[in-house]
């Protein structure tokens, strides 16, 4: 088993900033990659960054490509999302997960642990 606990969330002006953070625990050696989703109010979830726990390599939802940065410290284990000029339809529960798959995935089938979510909420 795998535990995440995401921490960062908040309120923030439209522009703004926030970094997430995500702590992993308990089985961290099967974690073959992490991901971002999030869940906007009335919405589904939504893919939003993804990376490969070893190699380092980052894939992007085409929404926050080039607004947000994924990263990893792997003997924190621990996986960061910065989100800069963030902008109201941001505003989500935001969910990281991990993945025993290798391949780049954005499905969160593929996902097997999930952290219980933190809220970004960005006014206009």
């Amino acid at each position: 088993q795998v535990q995440l606990v995401e921490s960062g969330g908040g309120l923030v002006q439209a522009g703004g900033s926030l970094r997430l953070s995500c702590a992993a625990s308990g089985r961290t050696s099967s974690i073959k990659r992490m991901g971002w989703f999030r869940h906007p109010l009335g919405g589904e979830r939504e893919f939003v960054a993804t990376i490969h726990w070893s190699g380092g390599m980052t894939y992007y939802a085409v929404a926050v490509r080039g607004r947000f940065t994924i990263s990893r410290d792997t003997r924190q284990n621990t996986v960061f999302l910065q989100m800069n000029n963030l902008k109201p339809e941001d505003t989500a529960v935001y969910y990281c997960a991990a993945s025993p798959v290798i391949y780049e995935s954005t499905s969160s089938n593929d996902y097997d642990y999930w952290g219980q979510g933190t809220q970004v909420t960005v006014s206009s």
